[in-house]
This record gives C-alpha cells, structure tokens and sequence, in this order.
C-alpha cells in the first residue's frame, strides 16, 4: 500500500523537519506541483526535424509522465482546491504541456510544414490524454496516443474537398393522394 502524500510524510522520508518542507512549499499541492514542472522538463523530447513524429514524441512523453507512479496526482495536486492555487496550479501545467508542442510546431512552421493550431492540438491530443488517464480509461496507451497524432495530422493535411451540392428539396407530397395503380 502506498503512503498518502503528506508534508509530515514527505520530511520523514527526506530525513528532515516538517518545519523546513513547509517553508519551501507551504502546502502539499505546492510541492507536488513543483516535483511535477521538475519531472516534465526533464521529459521534454528531443525534436526530430519531422512534424508528425515530433508530435507523437509529445504525446507519448505526455501519456508516460501521467501514467507513471504518481503521475495523476501530481495533476490533481496542481487542480488544488483553494481556488487561485487552482488557477494557478492550472495555468502552469498547461504552460509545460502547451511547451511541448508548441516547440514541434514551431520547428515545422519553421521549415514551411502546414501546421495545426496549438489550440486544436491541446483540445485534440493533450486533452484526451488527460481525461483518459484521470478516469483510468482503459486501453489508453502508446497506440491510443499515436492515434490521436494520426488523426490530428491527418485532418491538417487532408486535402479540402470542395463542398457538396445539396440535392433540390423533394416536391412536397400530399401524404392523403392515392397514386394510380400501374397498368
């Protein structure tokens, strides 16, 4: 069984005072947030030079740093309950995620890649991952997150197609009118 995450439990473990653990962070969420922005920049991948591959790399760091040990506690840690932590906790983790694929994105518009809007890659990719991984869905894992890339790239090369016609609206009909029978 694992211990809860607790100041006390956090100074007995690093062998010092609870007194010191609570002037460097005040609270717990604080802590687990800062452990969490130290675990994400040291997970930041390394650009390939290709768009989809490098966004993938995001996504699959993503996926790993929720899914490790951990992991979606530090995320609730960030979603703490007074409410400007919260924001604040928010704010940052978003900042650190967005960072990843902000950096793909702009390395491909860089070398002229069509490239979907970092909004749409969050909506798309980051926050399937999360909500996935936060309510223990399964079978989200390597090929889930590689699926979200595809389908992301995809949509933001696929060539536009022109709009469709509408078919003329059929003539209205007189659902009470006998039609003649076949001769």
């Amino acid at each position: 069984m694992t211990e809860k995450v607790t100041i006390p439990a956090v100074a007995r473990r690093a062998g010092v005072n609870p007194s010191s653990v609570y002037r460097r962070w005040g609270t717990t969420s604080a802590l687990l947030a800062d452990v969490a922005a130290q675990r994400q920049d040291e997970g930041t991948p390394e650009l390939l030079g290709d768009l989809r591959k490098d966004l993938e790399r995001a996504a699959l760091s993503t996926l790993a740093d929720l899914s490790r040990p951990g992991g979606v506690a530090f995320f609730r840690a960030e979603v703490a309950p007074d409410v400007d932590e919260r924001r604040a906790g928010l704010r940052e983790c978003l900042e650190r995620v967005s960072t990843r694929f902000h950096a793909a994105l702009k390395a491909a518009a860089q070398r002229g890649e069509a490239t979907p809007p970092l909004e749409r890659v969050l909506d798309h990719v980051v926050a399937s991952l999360y909500f996935r991984v936060v309510f223990s869905i399964p079978e989200t894992d390597e090929d889930y997150a590689r699926g979200l890339v595809t389908d992301l790239y995809d949509s933001a090369h696929a060539t536009p197609q022109p709009p469709r016609p509408h078919p003329d609206p059929a003539p209205p009909s007189d659902a009470n009118a006998t039609q003649p029978a076949p001769t």
